[in-house]
């Protein structure tokens, strides 16, 4: 289990397709520390494991499948990603609940400066609007945020600076893809309340 609150931003050094998976390999410097081989990071969202690392590098192999649910494939060399360690029993709880099981990506169709904040709308595949709500949880890209705005569409949410500057959101376009992960509780009802056959 994660946060959502991202520790750094990683730099992307290689991400390529090998013998049995996908080996991702980033810069970092702070998810390093006190690392343990097999641990969990959340990278843009999506957890992975580390299967090897040194004080300022780790690596990672992919699934097929999270190649295929997320943004990750397309970031590139030198493309920066939110990188998050999992949580532990006494961390604080500055988020919300993030399990890093990516539900797919969304298109981000805007991004607009507003006085000191900044406006992104973003559009998810239309199917998965329904565990979207005015004021709920949605994690974009690993970070915990609040929907602003919510319409039939797209959703939008409102960052402060720091969270501009902390995070990878600084250097996305219009037209981008971000890994979307949708609040557990609306998924776990959508499930208890699904009609029995």
């Amino acid at each position: 289990m994660f946060t959502g609150i991202v520790e750094e931003t990683g730099k992307v050094i290689s991400f390529e397709e090998k013998e049995s998976a996908w080996r991702l390999v980033l810069e970092a410097h702070e998810v390093t520390r006190d690392l343990q081989m097999g641990d969990s990071v959340a990278v843009n969202g999506c957890c992975l494991t580390a299967v090897a690392f040194t004080e300022d590098r780790i690596e990672f192999d992919l699934l097929e499948e999270s190649k295929r649910l997320t943004s990750i494939g397309r970031v590139g060399p030198g493309g920066r990603v939110n990188l998050e360690r999992a949580l532990m029993p006494s961390t604080r709880m500055g988020g919300h609940f993030v399990s890093g099981h990516v539900d797919g990506t969304g298109v981000i169709e805007a991004i607009e400066p507003r006085g000191k904040d900044f406006f992104f709308r973003i559009k998810p595949p239309s199917d998965n609007m329904r565990y979207i709500v005015h004021k709920g949880c949605i994690t974009v890209d690993g970070i915990s945020l609040t929907v602003a705005e919510v319409d039939e569409s797209g959703f939008a949410i409102w960052l402060i600076p720091h969270t501009m500057e902390v995070t990878n959101l600084h250097t996305k376009q219009v037209g981008d893809l971000v890994n979307l992960e949708y609040d557990l509780i609306a998924k776990y009802v959508e499930k208890l309340f699904a009609p029995k056959d």
